[in-house]
């Protein structure tokens, strides 16, 4: 059973996070980069792990693990940030989204691609496009533009802080 819209051919980029595979639709991603120095942004999400300097452009960097509830990623020789391009009020946005490794780009035909698993009305899989099957292994595509809500990328406050009073 084939994933409605997914008509023909579509090649993916495949990454690991943790022990999981997941691809992105080959295109929306912009380039993959080696791991660089991100600077915080207070008062963001913690998924939202601070931004890059990317040939003097601002690109947000996103922790897709602390988005999915997994642990925090660490820092390896194959940690990188795959720029990708969302749609945020219909304008393309560049993202940066890390991952623990990149591994190919693959081609799946139609048949290969399973609609997400439905369990009951609490599991949220809005944000997957399909499964993929590749051999024996399963693969989560990702829908990247319905990964993060609207108000999740437009606006940042998380916590209050505490305001203090100069007398």
């Amino acid at each position: 059973m084939s994933v409605a819209g997914i008509t023909t051919t579509s090649q993916y980029l495949t990454f690991r996070l943790g022990d999981e595979k997941f691809a992105l639709d080959i295109s929306q991603v912009r380039e993959v980069l080696d791991f660089t120095i991100i600077t915080k942004v207070p008062r963001t999400p913690e998924f939202m792990r601070g931004v890059i300097n990317l040939r003097g452009g601002v690109v947000p960097v996103i922790d897709l693990r602390l988005k999915f509830g997994m642990s925090k990623i660490e820092k390896t020789v194959n940690t990188c940030i795959i720029i990708v391009e969302v749609n945020i009020k219909d304008e393309a946005t560049a993202l940066g989204v890390l991952a623990d490794s990149v591994e190919e780009v693959i081609d799946l035909e139609p048949d290969q691609i399973d609609p997400p698993p439905k369990i009951g009305t609490r599991l949220k899989t809005e944000f997957i496009k399909g499964m993929g099957k590749r051999d024996s292994e399963f693969i989560i595509i990702l829908d990247i533009d319905r990964v993060f809500s609207m108000e999740e990328l437009t606006t940042t406050p998380i916590q209050d802080e505490p305001t203090c009073y100069l007398s």
